[in-house]
């Protein structure tokens, strides 16, 4: 007798059968798809382990304590070979896009390492989700995304495991990076002057639509080993989707003329200057829509039946979607993952590291405001809230920022109120949080170095006579790289009385303001406080995510 939970999964012909749970490994679940799909198979019934690089990042998710975390890396067999042992089903949703003129390779090698450890294993089955590619186009003339995509399809295809490789075109999703783009050239080009990719034919299809594909795809019958093309009902011009997106978010209809003079490099920086996309990422999403992406084919229906109303059609998951970021419900986002070629080293604990000087400069100030007031202050910082100093100066920051390749500071926050390790917060990383207690954030922008900001609550000890006060205490920190490094520092060292101390002074004011242990909005303080920035920074006014994950969009 079998005593496993078992669940209601779909079968070819439309039924359902009674089947048990499966233990499944998803690789990116700190990605966008990866974590979206972690809580979907949960709620199917399925054990979930997450093969992770920083299983840290991992720890304020709100299903961490529900999975498995195994430590490591696709491109390392020997962390793929435990993360595989005991796995029914193999996810692989990670690519290595943006870290190098490398790349290709480095997704071949990992390809083809997974496939080989699934095999070893005798996993039941791996699923894939990569791009997809034209009808009747030579592969050497894709774009170097959709190209590489297609051989990760064929080496986990010829991997001995049965496979499924879902090819899916432009997702469209709260968060996902390719709606982040559609919805900015939307919404902040009335009238704007365009590539002549803007009239290719799309196949576009919701994130819940991937999600339930990427489910069903757990209980394939063992002799499916092939591709299958998804998408929604719909198929569109990339112009057409932008004006249906403008009349779904009651938006005047766009004026929107096509140019043929716009190359991909030149329509990635367009891109880049427009949305919170920076142009490492939207390069490869613009290459992408050079060609039609059509689906040949939906024999995914056969063996993972859509329920009526499925697949959405375009407006309702655009409406979605759009409902989320109101609604400040976005669960994963485009920089969940982390970007290619930022730093990811933890702030080094030793004063003396090994490498080199480590620059700090350290703040305190006093106050008589409770704790969880302070708290509240240093959680909600960045995003819409801003930096707690002059936004013009950070802005061009995070305008000098992008103009060298960063991500400048338009990503903002995933929540308006809550952080997790993980998240990205303008051009920062939270690299730890204790709540009410500690924030220490990463720098992602282009630095000669490393840098870190650490914002501290240090309240009385026990026995302190008297009403001691709440203590906030401010720590940057610089590791130089080079000459260059150095020099930096010391030309923003000048700075740093005005900026640093004009920041943590603003965020005292505000916990002192505070009414009800609700963070103030900054931007006020003394005018002496605004000054140019040398680490951070605050973006233009954006929506921000949120915490629960999505049912629909």
């Amino acid at each position: 007798m079998n005593d496993e939970p078992t669940h209601t999964t779909g079968r070819p012909g439309g039924g359902t059968d009674r089947s048990p749970s499966l233990t499944c490994l998803v690789t990116g679940a700190t990605g966008y798809i990866g974590g979206r799909l972690v809580p979907e198979l949960l709620d199917a019934g399925h054990r979930v382990r997450c093969l992770a690089r920083t299983p840290h990042k991992l720890r304020d998710q709100p299903w961490a304590d529900r999975v498995e975390i195994v430590q490591g890396d696709v491109t390392d067999a020997g962390s793929v070979a435990r993360a595989m042992a005991g796995v029914d089903v193999a996810y692989y949703l990670v690519h290595a896009l943006g870290t190098g003129r490398s790349f290709e390779e480095t997704d071949r090698t990992a390809a083809r390492i997974f496939g080989e450890r699934a095999r070893a294993a005798d996993v039941g089955r791996i699923v894939y989700l990569g791009g997809l590619t034209p009808e009747g186009v030579p592969e050497r003339e894709l774009s170097p995304h959709l190209r590489s995509r297609a051989e990760v399809g064929r080496v986990l295809l010829d991997s001995g495991v049965p496979t499924a490789v879902l090819r899916a075109a432009v997702i469209i999703g709260s968060g996902s990076a390719s709606f982040e783009m559609l919805r900015y050239l939307t919404e902040r080009l009335p009238v704007m002057v365009t590539p002549r990719w803007v009239h290719t034919l799309i196949q576009p299809i919701a994130v819940r639509d991937v999600l339930r594909i990427l489910v069903g795809c757990a209980t394939l019958p063992a002799d499916v080993n092939r591709t299958f093309d998804i998408g929604g009902p719909e198929v569109l011009t990339y112009l057409e989707m932008m004006q249906r997106h403008a009349a779904v978010a009651g938006l005047p209809r766009r004026l929107i003329v096509p140019v043929p003079v716009l190359t991909p490099g030149l329509s990635s920086h367009w891109v880049g200057i427009v949305t919170p996309v920076p142009a490492s990422i939207a390069r490869p999403l613009t290459e992408s829509l050079r060609h039609e992406v059509v689906c040949r084919e939906h024999d995914i229906e056969r063996y993972v039946p859509s329920p009526p109303g499925h697949p959405l059609p375009f407006d309702r998951a655009v409406a979605l979607a759009l409902q989320r970021v109101r609604d400040a419900q976005v669960t994963t986002r485009w920089s969940s993952a982390s970007v290619p070629g930022a730093p990811s080293d933890p702030l080094p604990t030793d004063p003396d590291w090994a490498g080199g000087s480590l620059y700090t400069d350290v703040r305190e100030r006093e106050t008589d405001a409770a704790p969880e007031a302070l708290w509240q202050v240093i959680e909600g910082i960045g995003g819409e809230n801003g930096w707690y100093s002059f936004p013009l100066a950070w802005a061009v920051r995070g305008w000098l920022d992008r103009l060298v390749g960063g991500v400048g500071l338009r990503r903002g926050r995933r929540d308006a109120r809550r952080l997790r390790v993980g998240d990205s917060l303008d051009f920062w990383r939270v690299e730890e949080i204790e709540r009410g207690r500690l924030l220490r954030l990463r720098a992602e922008m282009r630095l000669p170095g490393l840098a870190w900001l650490e914002m501290r609550v240090e309240t009385p000890g026990e026995g302190t006579a008297g009403s001691a006060p709440v203590l906030y205490r401010q720590r940057a920190v610089f590791h130089p790289r080079g000459l260059l490094g150095h020099l930096y520092w010391w030309s923003v060292s000048p700075f740093h009385a005005v900026v640093f101390g004009g920041m943590a002074r603003n965020i005292v004011r505000a916990a002192d303001r505070a009414p009800d242990n609700s963070p103030a909005r900054p931007g006020g303080g003394d005018p002496a406080d605004r000054a140019v920035p040398a680490l951070g920074g605050a973006p233009e006014h954006r929506p921000s995510g949120g915490g629960r994950r999505p049912e629909d969009g």
